[in-house]
């Protein structure tokens, strides 16, 4: 098995839905030892703006999420914050009864997030709103639209509440494989269309009724076993217009034209986290973290990046003329765009970057492992 592949399992992010002992976690002997980083001469202006604990831990994959100039954000222990991008204010803060296992979805008003006891609690400016019981463990982070919340559970049944009252509005349960990855999955919105993965493949739903309108295969799962062919979508997916490209686990990168739900383009490699993507280029690391820009229209590469070989990188955000990752040290890299050269490198507190860093007009915010929210102003 791979480096990567070994990591993940040995973290406990692989869900077995069928068949509960396969013997896999704790293999990860042969991961290689951390490019040490060289020094940077920054090339770009840029720091850190203000600072905010979240409360607890984040060990879960939360995914932090802009709406109206706030960010939402959420740790192990409960805790919600809503948070003004560009000054660091707490707006509002909560702790909800239990664990947390997902979140945070919000469309700027209410803020979702699921509990390891599955329960999807809903909050409306910080107060609770209501609460229901879910059928499997969620771990894909809410979507909060159009007034209604969508959650997608482990075994890729994706269903519909009304955002005011709760009540039930639909569910789409397709056969599906025994082995899927407990990892944020693809749920987002694109127009009238509810965005949802089902392994390897990108579904168009009507989110009124849960219909498909469209299914777009975005890999071929390889392997001769159950793990080797995992191939589950990896969310976010990086918006560019029509254009939505995201990574299949392990399997490659592709691209889907959202208007007509077709495959553009798709590039074998291995991988973990989510891509990001611009007008030109769809920024992604592999396995080693090795880094790489490719051609949005055709998926040719554009220019490769070893300096972070296994530095455990997290997912990139395009930022104007740079590429951002951070790294397990907590360290904030900024690359050009154009050529993958490192331009700036900010620190946070030393423990890993996780997540998507996600911005906010000028205003960059990423979400560390300790539970730190950091706001960075590139310039």
């Amino acid at each position: 098995m791979s480096g990567a592949l070994n990591r993940w399992l040995a973290g406990g992010l692989l869900s077995v839905l069928a068949a509960a002992s396969l013997g896999l976690a704790g293999c990860s002997s042969d991961k290689a030892p951390p490019a040490p980083l060289q020094p940077v001469q920054p090339q770009i202006a840029g720091r850190q703006v203000w600072r905010l604990p979240l409360g607890s831990d984040v060990s879960f994959p939360m995914a932090a999420v802009v709406r109206d100039g706030k960010v939402f954000a959420a740790s192990d222990n409960g805790s919600v914050v809503a948070v003004e991008a560009a000054t660091g204010r707490e707006i509002w803060r909560t702790r909800v009864d239990g664990k947390l296992s997902a979140g945070v979805g919000s469309d700027g008003r209410f803020a979702a997030v699921v509990t390891q006891d599955n329960e999807l609690v809903v909050l409306d400016a910080g107060k609770d709103k209501w609460k229901t019981r879910l059928d499997a463990r969620v771990v894909t982070a809410p979507l909060v639209a159009g007034e209604r919340v969508f959650v997608m559970s482990v075994d890729r049944v994706v269903s519909a509440y009304d955002v005011l009252d709760g009540h039930k509005l639909w569910t789409l349960r397709r056969p599906g494989d025994a082995l899927t990855l407990a990892q944020s999955s693809v749920l987002a919105a694109y127009k009238d269309t509810l965005l949802a993965a089902q392994g390897s493949r990108l579904l168009g739903l009507d989110p009124t009724q849960g219909n498909v309108r469209w299914e777009a295969t975005v890999a071929t799962p390889r392997g001769t076993n159950e793990v080797e062919r995992l191939s589950d979508l990896v969310g976010p997916p990086a918006r560019n217009g029509n254009v939505l490209c995201m990574r299949a686990f392990q399997t490659g990168v592709g691209c889907v034209d959202a208007d007509r739900g077709a495959v553009l383009w798709n590039m074998p490699g291995g991988g973990v986290q989510s891509v990001a993507a611009d007008a030109d280029y769809v920024f992604s690391a592999d396995a080693s973290d090795r880094i790489s820009a490719r051609r949005r229209r055709d998926g040719s590469t554009v220019w490769t990046n070893e300096r972070f070989l296994n530095r455990s990188l997290s997912a990139p955000i395009s930022v104007g003329k740079t590429v951002v990752f951070g790294d397990f040290e907590g360290q904030v890299h900024f690359l050009s765009r154009d050529a993958g050269t490192p331009l700036l490198r900010l620190p946070t507190d030393g423990s890993a970057v996780i997540g998507v860093p996600v911005l906010s007009d000028t205003t960059m915010v990423v979400t560390t492992r300790n539970g730190g929210l950091f706001g960075f102003r590139p310039e």
